[in-house]
C-alpha cells in the first residue's frame, strides 16, 4: 500500500513568501502551505481552515476540503489519492530512475494547460523555486485567454509556437498580451 511520504516532498526549507511571489495574482495574501506533491502541487490552508489546491500544471487553486480532517476523508474517497498526489506517474518515474534530490520537484516540458500530456516523456526535474518562477507569469498572461487561442512564447530571444510540436488543445492560449 502506497504511503503519503512517498509521493510528498519535504519543504521546510523552502522560503515560500519568495517562491509564490509569482503566483501572488492566484493567491490569497494569507495561506499556509501544508503539503506538496513531488509535482509542485501545493496543498495550502486558508485563514478559514480550508484546503486548497494550487495545480501548478493547470494554473488552477481549487478547494478540496473544509479542514484537514476533511481533506484525509476525501484523499481515501474515489480517485482523489491518484490524482492529487499524480500517484501513478511518481511510481513510474520512480520506476524508470528518475527520481528527486532535496530542493528538487517534477515539472513539465509542456504545461498540461498547453497541450502537454502527463507523462514520463513530458517530466523533467528542476529546481523548487524555479518551477515556481517559471510557470506562475505564464498561467498569468494566460489566464483570460479563451480556450483553444494559440500560443507563441519568447524563450531566450527565440520565438516557440506551442502548435508547431503539439496540437494545440482545448486549453491553448496566447500568451502575448
Amino acid at each position: 500500500m502506497p504511503r503519503l511520504t512517498d509521493y510528498i516532498i519535504d519543504h521546510a526549507a523552502v522560503d515560500w513568501a519568495h517562491v509564490l511571489t509569482p503566483w501572488a495574482w492566484l493567491l490569497p495574501p494569507a495561506l499556509t502551505v501544508w503539503m506538496m506533491n513531488r509535482f509542485g502541487d501545493l496543498l495550502v490552508v486558508f485563514e478559514d481552515g480550508s484546503v486548497h489546491m494550487l495545480d501548478v500544471g493547470g494554473g488552477s487553486l481549487t478547494r478540496l476540503a473544509d479542514n484537514r480532517d476533511h481533506f484525509g476523508t476525501r484523499l481515501d474517497e474515489d480517485n482523489n489519492a491518484n490524482e492529487w498526489l499524480m500517484i501513478p506517474l511518481v511510481d513510474a518515474l520512480v520506476a524508470s530512475g528518475m527520481t528527486l534530490q532535496p530542493g528538487e520537484c517534477y515539472s513539465y516540458r509542456l504545461l498540461p494547460v498547453l497541450g502537454g500530456d502527463y507523462t514520463q516523456a513530458n517530466v523533467k526535474v528542476l529546481p523548487i523555486p524555479s518551477h515556481y518562477a517559471a510557470l506562475g507569469p505564464i498561467h498569468e498572461k494566460i489566464k483570460d485567454l479563451p480556450d483553444g487561442t494559440r500560443v507563441k512564447f519568447a524563450v531566450a530571444g527565440e520565438q516557440v509556437d506551442a502548435a508547431d510540436d503539439h496540437r494545440a488543445g482545448t486549453e491553448n492560449r496566447d500568451a502575448r498580451s
